[in-house]
């Protein structure tokens, strides 16, 4: 099975609202969870199965396995961070804070800004889509790597309405 079955999959079980699909084939075998209330990403575990021995291990992504180990400290800082407003992406897409390799970066952290300021650009389908602010206030902390892939409605800036 390739990575574009796999991702047809995953795209149909998702449309499907189906909680949980397994598919066991000769050597390999897949789960796809679409999770609870509050993750509302599906996940893949994929792992070959021994032919000999009937086991049922799947081994998970390692950046899967360290997501819920951060989780737990992050807890009390996001009481912190309810004061800020969040800016997400609205589309899927590749994030970068420049125009172009040799210009200046839009926003930085401490940055007051206004709104229908360009806080940045996501790339879509050979597409520069300028992501511009919907509030005004000062940027307090950027979340999101330069040229990092981004999801619909992942956070990305955390802005300071006072």
């Amino acid at each position: 099975m390739d990575i574009k079955e796999i991702q047809n999959l995953i795209k149909f079980v998702a449309k499907s609202g189906a909680s949980e699909v397994k598919l066991e084939m000769d050597d390999v075998k897949i789960t796809i969870r679409t999770g609870s209330d509050s993750d509302k990403n599906p996940s893949v575990q994929y792992a070959p199965v021994p032919a000999q021995i009937p086991q049922q291990v799947v081994a998970a992504p390692a950046a899967e396995a360290a997501a819920p180990a951060k989780a737990e400290p992050a807890a009390p800082k996001a009481a912190d961070d309810s004061k800020y407003i969040t800016i997400k992406s609205p589309i899927i897409g590749t994030f970068y804070r420049k125009p172009a390799p040799d210009k200046p970066l839009f926003v930085e952290v401490g940055q007051t800004i206004a709104e229908g300021d360009v806080l940045c650009i996501i790339e879509a389908m050979k597409l520069f889509n300028e992501i511009e602010s919907e509030v005004s206030g000062k940027i307090v902390k950027i979340l999101v790597d330069d040229s990092s892939p981004v999801e619909f409605d992942q956070p990305l800036f955390l802005v300071d309405p006072s």
